[in-house]
Formats: structure tokens, C-alpha cells, sequence
């Protein structure tokens, strides 16, 4: 069935911007090892894509958070996404960075916030969820009212689905993990065999590969 998951982890398998590798494990920025890689920025490169991405984040917000004043994206990887989302819209862009600058302002969120205004977050990618919460609880200290997030993709590990219920934001994605394992299953990408193995490490990935 082609539904958006399915168009689009095709599409981000198409250009690479999703590699599986069960028996070549990555390492992750946080130490975990992984079998799974995904680098939505990829989608920048490709005017069609892009444009997708663009049409479809900018759809989900209008159907599910209409009422918000300004988009936010989180640095450095939803920057572009955000701002291509608040242009289609015609919304003022706001952007939160990981941490404040260490000279001049030392503004942890660049852009115009004011006070009780609503936002939707633009996220690219969602794995544990920690730093895109702490860009909604940035927006929060700031006075803004947080009334969702969407991203183009999320692992769904159950430890962000957690952690996003804990913190009473609604999270909605483009495609997710098992969309892109069984895109990645029905053209030949991974065998059969290999989706145990990453369905072990989906489970419990700060353990898996140990």
C-alpha cells in the first residue's frame, strides 16, 4: 500500500539517506551502536525531494496545528526544514539552538519570540526525543506555548515516546522505523534474516552490540 510512510522511506532509501547495516554496525554520536543510520539533511540536496518534504511537513501542520503562530526548528539539522515550512506557510521562523552562544546575546533561541504565542517545532529526526525536548522546554521558559511537533522521521524507540507523552507533546512524523525496514525488506535492501537483529536493537539500543 503506498501510504506517506512508505513513499517516503522509498525515497530516502533512493538517495541514501537511510543505510542498513546489521553486520556492520555504525557508531552514533552518543556511543550506541547501531545497525540503522538515517541523515534526513540529505534531502537538501535534492530539489524534488526537498520540495516533498517541504509539501508534506507544511500538511501535517495545517491539518493538526493550525492555531500555531510560529514554527521553531530545532539546530542545526531542522533549521532548513523549519524555515521551508514557515515560508509555505507565511509564519515567522524561530530557531533553537542546543545550547546559547557563548558571545554577543547569547540567545538560545534566534528569531522573535513573544510571550503566549503558540508553536509547532519542525524536527528532522527523533531518536531518544532529549534534544528536541529541550528545544520545547527552551520555547516554554521563553513564554511560548508548545502545541506540537513534526519531524520527517522517528526510530520509535519506546524511551522517546515516553519521554514525548511525559512532556505532553504531540509528535507526528513523515515515516518511521517500520516503514523503512519493510520498504527496505520488499526491495531487497536487508534479507528477512536481518530483521531480527535490528528489531533486537530497536528494543534496547544503548545495550545492543555490547
Amino acid at each position: 500500500m503506498n501510504t506517506l510512510e512508505s513513499i517516503f522511506a522509498a525515497k530516502l532509501l533512493d538517495v541514501k539517506a537511510i543505510k542498513l547495516q546489521p553486520n556492520d554496525p555504525f557508531t552514533w554520536a552518543s556511543g550506541w551502536k547501531s545497525p540503522f543510520y538515517c541523515d534526513n539533511r540529505k534531502t537538501l540536496s535534492f530539489p524534488e525531494l526537498r520540495t516533498f518534504v517541504k509539501v508534506e511537513l507544511t500538511r501535517l501542520v495545517l491539518e493538526n496545528f493550525a492555531q500555531a503562530d510560529v514554527v521553531a526548528g530545532v539546530a542545526t539539522g531542522a533549521i532548513a526544514q523549519g524555515a521551508l515550512v514557515a515560508d509555505a506557510l507565511g509564519k515567522p521562523f524561530i530557531y533553537v539552538r542546543s545550547k546559547p552562544k557563548d558571545h554577543g546575546l547569547e540567545n538560545l533561541i534566534e528569531g522573535e519570540l513573544q510571550a503566549g504565542q503558540k508553536v509547532v517545532v519542525v524536527e528532522d529526526l527523533i531518536s531518544t526525543g532529549g534534544s528536541s525536548l529541550k528545544a520545547v522546554e527552551a520555547i516554554r521558559r521563553a513564554g511560548g506555548e508548545v502545541v506540537g511537533m513534526v519531524a520527517s522521521y522517528t526510530y520509535g524507540f519506546p524511551v522517546a515516546e515516553k519521554a514525548f507523552a511525559e512532556a505532553g507533546v504531540k509528535l507526528l512524523t513523515l515515516t518511521n522505523y517500520e516503514a523503512v525496514v519493510a520498504q527496505a525488506l520488499s526491495t531487497g535492501y536487508i534479507k528477512e534474516t536481518d530483521v531480527p537483529l535490528l528489531g533486537e536493537w530497536r528494543q534496547n539500543p544503548p545495550e545492543w552490540g555490547k
